[in-house]
């Protein structure tokens, strides 16, 4: 008899180890609060108007059309029951064999509400939306607003100088220089600054040195004004409270500082580490478990050569996927089952047009090539064919003009009563 494979979360790994499973083995069931999958390394490129939400978002159905050993089911999880051997969910319960959580993480405020009121986070295609939203109608609302308004709607902030924050500063600063002034000529966009902040000494501290310096350089060339060693304490909305003491008046303030698990009620709190990840073996089991695994974002491992952790990125999500597929099946034949190791193949990291940093274990390298290389991969990880085409043709359209046609405010209407 099949055994029942309960999955919750439909990210990198959720999809991955659904594909992966051997499907004469086992019934799959994949739970998420969402009926897509978001792609999340162009969540800023959404946010920047440069492509459509639809071009990173596949619809799980679509992605698993054909398989009836695979069920999709649209819900919230509310409650794990291990001894049960089940999940209490808004769709009713849901009864394993195996479960797996691929949850993935969340925008991490550090306890501190007010900004995480007023802040935009970048985690979901709703939160790109939503900045998308907010960018447009800033410049809309400086075409009536009065000059004790205009310093805070002209002023960009973003949070965080990672991968995400210094791809939204290139991307926001390029819109300033070549698309904004042609929506809005009345308009003097040599008051518009996009500021980026961050606690650390330098730019994409998970990459190298020079990479970092590369960035950094890329940055300032742009006229982005980079902050360093600077946190951001409060935000209401219209002033941001930095630790050097500055206050800096923002109508808009993107956090992109780091990030949290996704936390489930129901398992023990000793499984859960500080930034509520979940503490797993080399075959991503979860501690004291032999029937529920974590796998992605979500999961925190240790080996010899990742003492703290594995890096959160889409290859250690996929990997780890691929490989439990293989235990699992492993387990239910008798076989012995392989522990993960992290092989890591690099990071990159784009500032704009031609601009790009590459670090791979073999060389590391910037510029014209390193962009090239970075919209490559990316394309190649974006699932669908008719997606790879629709985001090839809106770069090159992009490349060639300095302009997209994708600046729209949508925004909810009114409930129906």
């Amino acid at each position: 008899m099949k055994k029942n494979v309960l999955i919750i979360g439909g990210g990198f790994a959720g999809i991955e180890l659904a594909k992966s499973l051997d499907k004469t083995l086992f019934n799959i069931t994949l739970i998420d609060k969402l009926n897509h999958h978001q792609f999340q390394p162009l969540f800023y490129q959404v946010a920047t108007s440069q492509i459509e939400p639809s071009s990173i978002s596949f619809p799980l159905r679509y992605v698993f059309k054909g398989n009836k050993n695979i069920q999709i089911r649209l819900a919230e999880v509310n409650e794990i029951h291990p001894s049960l051997h089940k999940v209490a969910t808004s769709a009713g319960d849901f009864f394993y064999d195996y479960l797996i959580i691929a949850v993935g993480c969340k925008t991490n405020f550090f306890n501190n509400p007010a900004i995480e009121k007023h802040a935009f986070p970048l985690k979901t295609t709703y939160d790109a939306i939503s900045i998308r939203n907010q960018v447009i109608s800033v410049f809309e609302k400086v075409l009536s607003a009065n000059e004790t308004e205009v310093e805070a709607l002209f002023n960009l902030v973003i949070v965080g100088a990672g991968p995400t924050g210094v791809e939204l500063a290139g991307a926001f600063a390029e819109i300033k220089r070549y698309v904004l002034p042609k929506d809005y000529p009345g308009i003097d966009f040599s008051r518009f600054s996009v500021y980026l902040i961050e606690g650390s000494k330098r730019t994409l501290n998970a990459m190298s040195e020079n990479s970092g310096r590369a960035a950094r350089a890329y940055l300032e060339k742009m006229h982005v004004k980079l902050i360093t060693e600077t946190f951001v304490k409060e935000y209401d909305g219209k002033v941001a409270l930095l630790s050097n003491g500055q206050s800096l008046p923002a109508a808009t303030l993107i956090w992109a500082a780091g990030v949290t698990g996704n936390k489930i009620n129901g398992l023990p709190p000793d499984v859960w580490i500080a930034n509520d990840r979940i503490q797993v073996d080399r075959f991503n089991r979860v501690k004291g478990f032999e029937n529920i695994f974590a796998i992605g974002d979500i999961a925190f491992m240790t080996t010899p050569n990742y003492p703290k952790g594995h890096p959160q990125v889409a290859n250690v999500a996929i990997n780890q996927a691929k490989l439990l597929g293989k235990n699992l099946k492993n387990i239910l034949t008798g076989k012995s089952c392989a522990e993960y190791e992290y092989k890591d193949l690099g990071a990159m990291a784009t500032i704009g047009r031609n601009k790009a940093v590459v670090d791979l274990p073999f060389i590391k390298f910037k510029g014209y090539i390193a962009w090239l290389v970075w919209m490559f991969l990316h394309l190649m990880l974006i699932l669908t064919v008719r997606n790879k085409l629709i985001i090839f043709i809106n770069w090159a359209w992009s490349y060639v003009t300095k302009n997209s046609s994708l600046r729209l405010i949508l925004k909810a209407g009114p409930t129906k009563p």
